[in-house]
């Protein structure tokens, strides 16, 4: 009971943490889908990088639209947030308790922590394309998420699937890097509370989120091309783009957005927006590890006291 009880205080802890970051961040978020979506050839791109996108909304008097498919993202967040953290400490846990390990090698923690990402992302999947849909429609044009996902087919739904199955190793390497660190850091502080029963130890917030941010750096350079890929697969169709439908067609697949991105943009195309991405994808994550450490322990202490109520009540029911 005791392991089902701390994973449910880790998928709870981290589903929130991601849902104030996502929040927090959105605006970011959005000029930087719209900018790396664009593709166009060198001297015709609309935006020249990220603040553009920022003064296009702020210039045609759509600020509010910064903020288009916040709704669809933040359950997105939510849910993927908890179903990968509670899949990740609950196999992790279990991959201990049968092995007799004390500690978890980096070999089965990046195993873990991929199947744990496959295993969220096809569950919610549908959420991430509309999501991204409405995140990259023309400002003011965004549409809900019902009528966004009814337009196109089921299949079209899980447009990039494929591709964030392999992003999964992103996360992967990001939250090994995080938790291979933190064991280290929680050594000194574990000996000094040896003999004291308490929840699990947590780190700082400072320290999670320099953790947090050099972790997700890393996992960023290295997967960037397939995140950009990502967001031309998911992307809505500008209306200015909407003459070329047969190359829009090809860009829905992996090999086909690669192939667009070489011809039009060269080799520096697969890094464009690497700025942006990194700015925010290391904020929001340093961000969502330190909210998910330093709310932790007080989650832990919630759960705890429902399940002592709900035995309690139900140790009155049978007495009556």
């Amino acid at each position: 009971m005791a392991l089902n009880m701390e994973s449910l205080a880790e998928a709870t802890s981290g589903a929130v943490g991601s849902l104030l970051s996502t929040t927090i961040l959105y605006p970011l978020d959005t000029c930087k889908s719209k900018y790396q979506a664009e593709l166009r050839a060198h001297g015709q791109a609309k935006y020249r990088n990220t603040l553009d996108v920022l003064l296009e909304a702020i210039s045609s008097r759509q600020v509010l639209s910064l903020y288009q498919g916040l709704g669809t993202k933040n359950v997105q967040s939510f849910v993927s947030s908890f179903i990968y953290f509670y899949g990740y400490d609950f196999f992790k846990k279990l991959y201990l308790k049968r092995s007799g390990f004390k500690s978890i090698g980096t070999r089965a923690n990046l195993i873990i922590a991929v199947a744990a990402g496959a295993f969220t992302v096809i569950i919610t999947q549908p959420l991430d394309t509309a999501s991204s849909r409405m995140q990259t429609s023309d400002f003011g044009k965004s549409k809900g998420f019902w009528k966004t996902l009814s337009e196109g087919t089921w299949s079209e739904a899980f447009d990039g699937l494929g591709i964030s199955i392999v992003l999964t190793s992103n996360p992967a390497i990001q939250y090994t890097a995080f938790d291979q660190f933190k064991q280290r850091m929680l050594k000194k502080k574990m000996k000094s509370n040896r003999g004291v029963e308490s929840s699990p130890e947590s780190l700082s917030a400072f320290s999670a989120f320099v953790l947090g941010a050099v972790s997700k750096c890393f996992a960023t350079c290295i997967t960037y091309p397939l995140i950009r890929c990502k967001v031309m697969i998911q992307s809505a169709e500008s209306e200015e783009d909407a003459e070329d439908e047969a190359e829009l067609r090809a860009r829905k697949t992996i090999s086909g957005s690669l192939r667009a991105i070489w011809k039009k943009e060269g080799l520096i195309g697969f890094f464009k927006g690497l700025q942006p991405q990194i700015l925010k994808t290391v904020i929001s994550a340093a961000l969502l590890l330190m909210i998910k450490e330093k709310i932790s322990k007080t989650t832990w202490v919630l759960l705890l006291a429902v399940r002592r109520y709900l035995f309690l009540t139900r140790t009155r029911l049978k007495s009556s």
